[in-house]
Protein backbone atom coordinates (compact mmCIF):
# COMPACT_ATOMS: atom_id res chain seq x y z
CA UNK A 1 0.00 0.00 0.00
CA UNK A 2 1.72 3.47 -1.11
CA UNK A 3 1.40 6.33 0.47
CA UNK A 4 0.86 9.75 -1.48
CA UNK A 5 4.46 11.84 -0.80
CA UNK A 6 3.97 15.23 -1.96
CA UNK A 7 6.65 16.20 -4.66
CA UNK A 8 6.64 20.10 -5.18
CA UNK A 9 6.50 22.30 -1.86
CA UNK A 10 4.05 24.93 -3.02
CA UNK A 11 4.54 26.87 -0.20
CA UNK A 12 7.73 27.77 -0.56
CA UNK A 13 6.92 29.43 -3.83
CA UNK A 14 4.81 32.43 -2.32
CA UNK A 15 8.20 33.55 -0.26
CA UNK A 16 10.04 34.11 -3.54
CA UNK A 17 10.41 37.86 -5.22
CA UNK A 18 8.00 38.71 -7.98
CA UNK A 19 9.61 37.46 -10.93
CA UNK A 20 11.36 34.85 -10.04
CA UNK A 21 11.36 31.72 -12.35
CA UNK A 22 10.77 29.56 -9.59
CA UNK A 23 7.79 31.34 -8.12
CA UNK A 24 5.83 29.90 -10.70
CA UNK A 25 3.72 26.93 -10.69
CA UNK A 26 4.22 25.22 -13.70
CA UNK A 27 2.11 22.33 -15.06
CA UNK A 28 4.72 19.97 -14.93
CA UNK A 29 4.60 20.52 -11.06
CA UNK A 30 0.93 19.69 -10.64
CA UNK A 31 0.95 16.83 -13.04
CA UNK A 32 3.44 14.77 -10.98
CA UNK A 33 1.46 15.31 -7.86
CA UNK A 34 -2.22 14.16 -9.39
CA UNK A 35 -0.02 11.42 -10.81
CA UNK A 36 1.44 10.62 -7.54
CA UNK A 37 -1.81 10.81 -5.59
CA UNK A 38 -4.21 8.90 -8.21
CA UNK A 39 -1.40 6.32 -7.43
CA UNK A 40 -1.49 6.46 -3.27
CA UNK A 41 -5.19 5.99 -3.85
CA UNK A 42 -5.14 3.12 -5.96
CA UNK A 43 -3.46 1.48 -3.72
CA UNK A 44 -5.90 1.92 -0.61
CA UNK A 45 -8.83 -0.13 0.15
CA UNK A 46 -12.52 1.29 -0.05
CA UNK A 47 -14.57 2.10 3.16
CA UNK A 48 -17.40 0.00 2.17
CA UNK A 49 -17.00 -3.12 1.28
CA UNK A 50 -12.84 -3.47 0.80
CA UNK A 51 -11.08 -6.22 -0.43
CA UNK A 52 -7.80 -6.84 1.02
CA UNK A 53 -4.85 -8.32 -0.46
CA UNK A 54 -1.80 -10.26 1.49
CA UNK A 55 -2.54 -10.58 5.43
CA UNK A 56 -4.22 -8.34 6.60
CA UNK A 57 -4.12 -7.07 10.33
CA UNK A 58 -7.17 -5.55 12.15
CA UNK A 59 -5.68 -2.69 14.99
CA UNK A 60 -6.45 -3.67 18.43
CA UNK A 61 -10.10 -2.53 19.14
CA UNK A 62 -11.03 -2.94 15.49
CA UNK A 63 -14.83 -2.64 15.41
CA UNK A 64 -16.44 -4.77 12.40
CA UNK A 65 -19.97 -5.66 11.40
CA UNK A 66 -21.16 -9.29 12.81
CA UNK A 67 -21.89 -11.06 9.72
CA UNK A 68 -24.97 -13.35 9.39
CA UNK A 69 -25.50 -16.47 10.74
CA UNK A 70 -24.08 -19.24 8.27
CA UNK A 71 -22.23 -16.78 6.54
CA UNK A 72 -19.58 -19.05 4.69
CA UNK A 73 -17.89 -16.39 3.15
CA UNK A 74 -14.13 -14.88 3.59
CA UNK A 75 -15.88 -11.98 5.31
CA UNK A 76 -14.23 -11.10 8.46
CA UNK A 77 -15.33 -12.46 11.58
CA UNK A 78 -16.20 -10.74 14.68
CA UNK A 79 -15.73 -12.32 18.31
CA UNK A 80 -19.92 -12.08 18.41
CA UNK A 81 -20.30 -14.21 14.78
CA UNK A 82 -17.25 -17.21 16.07
CA UNK A 83 -19.29 -17.06 19.52
CA UNK A 84 -22.61 -17.36 17.96
CA UNK A 85 -21.57 -19.82 15.55
CA UNK A 86 -19.98 -22.15 18.07
CA UNK A 87 -23.64 -21.72 20.28
CA UNK A 88 -25.43 -23.21 17.31
CA UNK A 89 -23.35 -26.70 17.59
CA UNK A 90 -25.12 -26.64 21.06
CA UNK A 91 -28.67 -25.72 20.68
CA UNK A 92 -30.77 -26.31 24.35
CA UNK A 93 -31.24 -29.96 24.93
CA UNK A 94 -27.11 -30.21 23.43
CA UNK A 95 -25.20 -33.06 25.82
CA UNK A 96 -21.36 -31.46 25.90
CA UNK A 97 -18.63 -34.54 27.07
CA UNK A 98 -15.33 -34.31 28.23
CA UNK A 99 -12.84 -36.42 29.34
CA UNK A 100 -10.75 -34.63 31.35
CA UNK A 101 -12.41 -31.44 32.32
CA UNK A 102 -14.99 -30.83 35.03
CA UNK A 103 -15.48 -26.63 33.98
CA UNK A 104 -19.19 -26.11 33.22
CA UNK A 105 -19.20 -25.75 29.91
CA UNK A 106 -21.23 -22.03 30.47
CA UNK A 107 -17.76 -20.82 31.71
CA UNK A 108 -15.52 -23.02 28.81
CA UNK A 109 -17.70 -21.46 25.85
CA UNK A 110 -18.62 -18.51 27.25
CA UNK A 111 -23.10 -19.04 26.66
CA UNK A 112 -25.58 -20.88 27.93
CA UNK A 113 -26.90 -22.57 30.97
CA UNK A 114 -25.48 -25.59 31.40
CA UNK A 115 -26.70 -28.66 34.15
CA UNK A 116 -24.64 -32.04 34.56
CA UNK A 117 -26.33 -34.83 33.13
CA UNK A 118 -26.47 -38.65 33.47
CA UNK A 119 -24.28 -39.34 36.36
CA UNK A 120 -23.69 -43.10 36.21
CA UNK A 121 -25.37 -43.69 33.34
CA UNK A 122 -25.09 -44.73 29.84
CA UNK A 123 -26.95 -43.11 26.64
CA UNK A 124 -29.00 -45.10 24.18
CA UNK A 125 -30.79 -44.10 21.04
CA UNK A 126 -34.18 -43.05 20.39
CA UNK A 127 -36.40 -46.00 19.81
CA UNK A 128 -40.20 -45.81 19.15
CA UNK A 129 -40.38 -49.27 18.59
CA UNK A 130 -39.34 -50.12 22.27
CA UNK A 131 -41.45 -48.43 24.83
CA UNK A 132 -38.63 -48.47 27.11
CA UNK A 133 -36.24 -46.22 24.69
CA UNK A 134 -39.70 -44.32 22.96
CA UNK A 135 -39.03 -40.73 24.68
CA UNK A 136 -36.25 -38.40 25.43
CA UNK A 137 -34.84 -39.01 29.40
CA UNK A 138 -36.33 -42.28 30.01
CA UNK A 139 -34.66 -44.05 32.36
CA UNK A 140 -33.93 -47.36 33.71
CA UNK A 141 -32.08 -50.46 34.01
CA UNK A 142 -29.43 -51.27 37.60
CA UNK A 143 -26.31 -51.16 37.84
CA UNK A 144 -26.49 -54.54 40.45
CA UNK A 145 -29.87 -56.03 39.07
CA UNK A 146 -30.55 -59.39 40.51
CA UNK A 147 -30.71 -62.21 37.94
CA UNK A 148 -34.30 -63.51 36.94
CA UNK A 149 -35.41 -66.49 39.53
CA UNK A 150 -36.96 -69.90 37.91
CA UNK A 151 -37.72 -73.22 38.59
CA UNK A 152 -37.34 -75.95 36.36
CA UNK A 153 -39.62 -79.41 36.51
CA UNK A 154 -39.36 -82.54 35.24
CA UNK A 155 -41.88 -85.60 35.01
CA UNK A 156 -41.56 -88.81 34.44
CA UNK A 157 -44.39 -91.86 33.52
CA UNK A 158 -44.31 -95.40 34.49
CA UNK A 159 -47.03 -97.07 32.62
CA UNK A 160 -46.81 -100.76 33.80
CA UNK A 161 -45.16 -103.72 32.24
CA UNK A 162 -45.69 -106.92 30.99
CA UNK A 163 -43.94 -110.63 32.22
CA UNK A 164 -44.28 -113.49 29.53
CA UNK A 165 -43.58 -117.51 30.36
CA UNK A 166 -44.03 -120.46 28.71
CA UNK A 167 -45.33 -124.15 29.88
CA UNK A 168 -44.94 -127.63 28.44
CA UNK A 169 -46.52 -130.79 28.59
CA UNK A 170 -45.38 -134.20 30.61
CA UNK A 171 -44.01 -135.54 27.39
CA UNK A 172 -41.81 -132.84 26.48
CA UNK A 173 -40.00 -133.18 29.94
CA UNK A 174 -39.37 -136.88 28.84
CA UNK A 175 -38.20 -135.86 25.47
CA UNK A 176 -35.58 -133.05 26.52
CA UNK A 177 -37.70 -130.67 24.34
CA UNK A 178 -38.36 -128.16 26.55
CA UNK A 179 -37.36 -124.43 25.39
CA UNK A 180 -35.36 -122.56 27.83
CA UNK A 181 -37.03 -121.60 31.10
CA UNK A 182 -40.33 -123.54 30.83
CA UNK A 183 -42.27 -125.20 33.44
CA UNK A 184 -44.28 -128.17 33.09
CA UNK A 185 -47.96 -127.88 33.30
CA UNK A 186 -50.06 -129.35 35.77
CA UNK A 187 -52.55 -130.88 33.09
CA UNK A 188 -50.18 -132.37 30.61
CA UNK A 189 -51.11 -129.57 28.25
CA UNK A 190 -48.84 -127.01 26.62
CA UNK A 191 -48.99 -123.57 25.44
CA UNK A 192 -47.94 -119.69 26.33
CA UNK A 193 -49.45 -117.44 28.77
CA UNK A 194 -48.29 -113.99 29.66
CA UNK A 195 -48.45 -112.66 33.49
CA UNK A 196 -49.45 -109.21 33.33
CA UNK A 197 -48.35 -106.67 36.65
CA UNK A 198 -50.34 -103.90 36.46
CA UNK A 199 -48.51 -101.79 38.21
CA UNK A 200 -50.74 -98.26 37.55
CA UNK A 201 -48.97 -95.12 36.44
CA UNK A 202 -46.14 -93.56 38.76
CA UNK A 203 -45.64 -89.42 38.73
CA UNK A 204 -41.92 -88.48 39.61
CA UNK A 205 -41.84 -85.32 40.03
CA UNK A 206 -38.23 -83.49 40.17
CA UNK A 207 -38.06 -79.29 41.00
CA UNK A 208 -35.11 -77.50 40.56
CA UNK A 209 -34.53 -75.06 43.82
CA UNK A 210 -34.08 -71.55 42.97
CA UNK A 211 -31.34 -69.83 41.40
CA UNK A 212 -30.29 -66.48 40.77
CA UNK A 213 -27.90 -63.85 43.50
CA UNK A 214 -26.85 -60.34 43.20
CA UNK A 215 -23.00 -59.53 42.82
CA UNK A 216 -21.86 -55.76 42.92
CA UNK A 217 -20.73 -54.79 39.33
CA UNK A 218 -22.13 -57.92 38.33
CA UNK A 219 -24.23 -56.45 35.14
CA UNK A 220 -21.94 -53.34 34.03
CA UNK A 221 -21.15 -52.88 29.92
CA UNK A 222 -17.69 -52.17 29.03
CA UNK A 223 -17.63 -47.82 29.70
CA UNK A 224 -15.76 -45.52 29.95
CA UNK A 225 -16.03 -42.40 32.28
CA UNK A 226 -16.47 -38.64 31.18
CA UNK A 227 -17.96 -35.37 32.38
CA UNK A 228 -21.58 -34.80 30.84
CA UNK A 229 -23.86 -31.56 30.61
CA UNK A 230 -26.96 -30.82 29.93
CA UNK A 231 -27.82 -27.08 28.05
CA UNK A 232 -30.59 -26.12 29.41
CA UNK A 233 -31.34 -22.40 28.84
Amino acid sequence: MSDYTKSTNFATKDNLSSGNPLKIVKGTEIDTEFNNIATAVATKADLASPTFTGTPTLPTGTIATTQSSGNSTTAIATTAFVQAAIALLYPVGSIYTNASVSTNPGTLLGFGTWTAFGAGRVMVGYDSSNSLFDSAEETGGSADAITVSHTHTATSTDSGHTHTTTWQNANDFNTGSLPPGAKQSPDDSSGTFNITSNSGTANITTTISTTGSSGTNANYQPYITVYMWKRTA
